[in-house]
């Protein structure tokens, strides 16, 4: 069985996350999506808590009918050390054959750690980009369509889109 790894912040997980979640499971048996700085939630950058991120990422999954069965969520929190990231992640996952990820650094961590990368496409990364969502969220724009509908319900639910704001109005 062939299986990636595909790893990410998700703050929020939104469509163009999907958009590589569905790629990356075309090339894989199964994908192992890993919610990064599981330990930090309530901040500008990170404000929500891996939990929160979780329930995103199964509620978009379920709603877009992807098989469960395929994917494995964990998060992992941040250790600060790049040298040896990959080897931290892997005590946190199961083995894994390819890593499915943009960012530069990861790639390099990965690669030199002697595992295999693929770079997906962007899928309209200027579009889809969370730190616009945050954003959007913090000055009242329009979010709605650049996530699943569940996480749009979801974030609603637990006044994260406000949390957000108080946040940002805390800093001032």
């Amino acid at each position: 069985m062939l299986r990636g790894i595909y790893p990410g912040r998700f703050q929020p997980f939104h469509l163009g996350h999907l958009e590589v979640l569905k790629w990356g499971l075309n090339k894989v048996d199964e994908l192992i999506v890993l919610v990064g700085s599981a330990q930090e939630s309530h901040t500008l950058t990170n404000p929500f808590t891996a939990g929160e991120r979780i329930e995103m990422i199964r509620g978009t999954l379920i709603e877009n009918e992807i098989d469960l069965s395929k994917i494995i969520i964990i998060p992992i929190p941040d250790i600060l050390m790049n040298s040896v990231w990959a080897h931290h992640v892997s005590m946190y996952v199961p083995s894994f054959s390819v890593l499915f990820a943009r960012n530069p650094l990861v790639v390099r961590i990965f690669k030199e750690a002697g595992y295999s990368t693929i770079i997906p496409p962007a899928f309209n990364r200027e579009k889809y980009n969370s730190t616009l969502i945050r954003k959007l969220m913090i000055t009242n724009g329009n979010w709605k369509d650049l996530v699943s509908e569940s996480t749009y319900t979801f974030i609603k639910s637990i006044r994260g889109d406000e949390r957000l704001k108080e946040i940002v109005g805390s800093d001032k």
